[in-house]
């Protein structure tokens, strides 16, 4: 039973390999054809993400055992899965964003035309404080 069970995962390992390969063979492959636009996208969307999917649906199946689970486990593992997609969608025009009403740049390169010589208060030596 225990060479079995061996075995099986010796051949899903071996499927995983096989399928990484083609992964990344995909975006390798549409580089050398010189793929541009929708073909290139076409061939390798199904070989890096598509294949991605499979290879984690087969490492949770199998080798986390959720095949062999109790009927919640899928269950579990969708409403995570939903929970996800709601916080990413929840959190996606704050983080993809670069402009808006509450949107402040962290820094702003300096043009050089204005030098150091501008309306600052604390040209005279004058404190922030000090203003009334």
């Amino acid at each position: 039973m225990a060479g079995n069970s061996l075995k099986k995962y010796n051949q899903i390992y071996v499927a995983l390999l096989i399928l990484f390969i083609i992964s990344v063979l995909g975006p390798e492959l549409a580089d050398i054809l010189g793929m541009e636009g929708l073909s290139r996208m076409a061939l390798i969307l199904p070989t890096a993400f598509g294949i991605a999917i499979v290879k984690a649906y087969m490492v949770a199946a199998h080798f986390m055992h959720l095949k062999t689970e109790k009927i919640y486990a899928p269950y579990i593992l969708l409403a995570s899965l939903a929970l996800m997609f709601v916080f990413f969608f929840g959190v996606k025009i704050d983080i993809m964003a670069a402009e808006g009403h509450n949107w402040e740049k962290p820094y702003e390169e300096p043009t050089g035309s204005a030098g150091h010589h501008g309306d600052s208060h604390h040209d005279h030596g004058e404190k922030a404080d000090d203003h009334h």
